[in-house]
């Protein structure tokens, strides 16, 4: 299978991860001017109606910015809901294949028709997992790529060690990879395409960025939390997610809390589970290396130079084993 052709025009191999609640028109903009793929998920607008106005305004503003400039934007993408639970998904799908989106994340469930859909108008769609038996299922429905995410992701991660996980899944699929857990600097996006990854998937870092929907009270957080003030439960949606310790303490959540088990409903998730998100944040262990606020347009800069460091260092470490 071939690799996704756009990544040959990306500024860097990175992908901004679609966040609820977070990612909005102004991030996603931002990210594909840029140079890296802006996301979000399609339930952060609360109808489908709203969902294709935000498809609309990151639309018209990056074809602005193509014939202001002369440069290619990014493409961007939307996050899907797959699960029988997620009243919207035939709608919104039709809003994607409308607007023929070019980037598609499907997330819980990977299902052929969705994946036909897309294609039927050039789309690609790269699907998440946490584990092999889900990369399968992903490939038997016609996925362009993977999106491997591994312990201490933001928002629902998994619990395998990126290293296992990307030798297991690059046994079976030659396609696109995206790599997701802890990557929050070009240091981390250059190990990520060492191990195999195609592209780094990057979530938590972008949460404190100007152009995030995200609190200052919620930023702040981040940048006084480290890798332990991560707590993994899937007492909040039904799905195992990460979650900053402080946020759950503040909402009066308790360890029993932490334990109890809830159906996964995204219907509920529209409307109950929104409310709760606000209060109860997530985020993942890379919170470790945020220790400010930036701008999108600098953090990709930062990123860059790190990324380039990374490179050196490692033209660096050939001449030295292999002199």
């Amino acid at each position: 299978m071939e690799k996704a052709a756009f990544i040959k025009d990306l500024s860097m191999p990175i992908v901004a991860a679609p966040m609820f609640l977070i990612s909005g028109p102004e991030l996603v903009i931002a990210c594909c001017k840029n140079g890296i793929v802006g996301s979000f998920p399609a339930l952060n607008q609360r109808t489908t109606e709203g969902f294709e106005q935000w498809v609309v305004q990151i639309k018209e503003a990056l074809a602005a910015f193509e014939e202001e400039t002369g440069k290619k934007a990014a493409p961007f993408a939307v996050n899907l809901i797959v699960h029988p639970t997620n009243p919207r998904l035939e709608a919104d799908l039709k809003i994607c294949m409308k607007h023929k989106v070019p980037l598609v994340i499907t997330s819980l469930g990977a299902v052929s028709q969705v994946v036909d859909a897309v294609h039927s108008y050039g789309g690609l769609v790269f699907h998440d997992i946490i584990k092999k038996r889900h990369a399968e299922k992903a490939i038997e429905a016609g996925v362009d790529g993977l999106i491997l995410v591994s312990a201490g992701a933001g928002g629902h991660g998994g619990t395998l060690n990126p290293m296992s996980l990307l030798s297991e899944v690059r046994s079976i699929f030659d396609g696109t990879m995206l790599l997701s857990g802890c990557i929050s600097t070009g240091i981390d996006v250059a190990s990520a395409l060492q191990m195999g990854a195609d592209l780094a998937y990057m979530g938590t870092r972008f949460i404190n960025t100007e152009e995030s929907q995200a609190t200052d009270e919620y930023r702040q957080m981040i940048i006084d939390s480290g890798a332990s003030d991560i707590v993994y439960t899937a007492s909040i949606s039904g799905v195992p997610a990460n979650f900053l310790a402080k946020s759950l303490a503040k909402a009066g959540i308790s360890e029993e809390d932490l334990k109890a088990e809830q159906k996964i409903d995204f219907g509920k998730e529209l409307d109950t589970e929104a409310k709760a998100w606000k209060t109860i944040w997530s985020a993942g262990q890379g919170v470790t290396s945020i220790h400010e606020n930036t701008s999108v347009k600098d953090l990709v800069s930062r990123l860059k130079s790190e990324f380039k460091t990374a490179l050196l260092d490692q033209e660096k470490r050939i001449k030295q084993w292999f002199s």
